[in-house]
């Protein structure tokens, strides 16, 4: 027997009472088999819908060999009454509805092809077969969402073979049996076994995020529906924040952080200037002095290096700097000049809970370890 699939005729349809045919312990639950439903099993990229049978939780939803096999958390049997997550199934509408508008829409605009998609908890992803950059994404996006608001009606059709099909279609394989297409008129024509919005207003609005190379050609992220409301709502937060604290207007703040981020970059050097000052006025106070163990305060991995780097040729013997505190570890750095200090910095790690190393005559790293704890250790080293 087959399952009768009800979401193929309405996808609309939250509840209905069915006929449970077997119930049987498995994995993870009950596999439970109806004569008809109207929750949609995992498949074409789109996830399965979930929701209740009868009292019991469906986990999960697939299909094998033409029968639509549910997950219940209880077994079943007789007659029982099903209702789906629509908010679950209907966000996948909305997100598999814009897939098929973006993949139709670049198909035809840059010859590409979907071969791989993907539908996650919060974006979804589309894999092309060829480069395509975000100047020419933004175009179908457009395109896109000016089909979202022309408001089309999404037309299902069925043939009883490929063969008996007279229309293009896209298709990422050979189909086998009956022959199901999704149209969004003027725009894509897809064979697809997924639920689909009647009409393309009810996505509200597709927006790409990203696009990266990936194989021969490049993987998009994308949300559509709900999802990129929430999206845009949190980018506008965000930028609402940044704009108060940087005192800009909404649509000034990149030129506001790009002065930040350059007055912020001045100060660095100054900051290194003033350092590498300080750094040679300390050199002389330790020329000559041997092994020498420094805490400075305050020091980043980089200034902790540099300050190392300008005793070791001085000091005549090992040179050790750590900056941190006791409560979050040590930054440090070790050399000698013309030395071996491997083994030395070894056992330090090990000693001090600490991570790193470097050169034969120098390292760097950090310790999570107290003051205390690191010059016991080097005056017993």
């Amino acid at each position: 027997m087959t399952t009768e699939r009800l979401y193929e005729s309405n996808a609309y349809l939250k509840e209905f009472d069915a006929q449970v045919i077997s119930c049987e312990a498995a994995k993870g639950g009950y596999a439970v088999v109806l004569d008809r439903t109207a929750f949609y099993p995992e498949g074409g990229g789109q996830p399965c819908d979930l929701g209740v049978l009868g009292g019991a939780r469906v986990l999960d939803v697939h299909q094998k060999d033409g029968v639509i096999v549910h997950t219940a958390d209880a077994p079943l049997s007789g007659t029982v009454h099903g209702a789906i997550d629509w908010a679950r199934r209907f966000d996948l509408m909305q997100q598999h509805s814009g897939e098929h508008l973006i993949s139709g829409t670049a198909h035809r605009l840059y010859g590409v092809e979907n071969v791989g998609f993907h539908m996650g908890a919060e974006l979804i992803t589309i894999d092309f077969d060829k480069v395509v950059n975000m100047e020419e994404l933004a175009v179908v996006e457009a395109e896109v969402n000016a089909a979202i608001w022309a408001n089309l009606e999404t037309k299902i059709s069925y043939y009883d073979s490929e063969a008996a099909c007279p229309i293009d279609y896209r298709s990422k394989k050979a189909i086998e049996g009956r022959l199901r297409l999704v149209e969004f008129p003027g725009v894509d024509i897809c064979a697809c076994c997924g639920t689909h919005v009647a009409r393309t207003g009810e996505i509200g609005l597709v927006k790409l995020l990203s696009v990266v190379k990936f194989h021969q050609g490049v993987r998009v992220e994308l949300v559509c529906g709900k999802r990129a409301y929430d999206y845009v709502a949190a980018v506008t937060a965000q930028n609402r924040a940044v704009s108060g604290l940087l005192s800009a207007k909404p649509f000034e703040t990149a030129a506001a952080v790009e002065r930040t981020l350059a007055e912020l970059n001045e100060v660095k050097q100054e900051k290194a200037r003033w350092e590498g000052r300080c750094f040679s006025s300390l050199s002389e106070t330790l020329r000559g002095a041997g092994d020498v163990l420094l805490f400075e305060e305050a020091l980043n991995p980089d200034s902790v290096r540099r300050l190392c780097v300008e005793l070791m040729p001085v000091c005549g013997g090992r040179c050790a700097v750590f900056s941190g505190t006791d409560e979050g570890g040590y930054a440090y750095a070790i050399g000698l000049e013309n030395g071996d200090l491997r083994v030395f910095v070894k056992d330090m790690n090990a000693a001090l809970n600490g991570r790193g190393g470097g050169k034969p005559n120098f390292a760097q790293g950090r310790v999570t370890a107290t003051r205390t704890e690191i010059e016991a250790y080097f005056s017993q080293s």
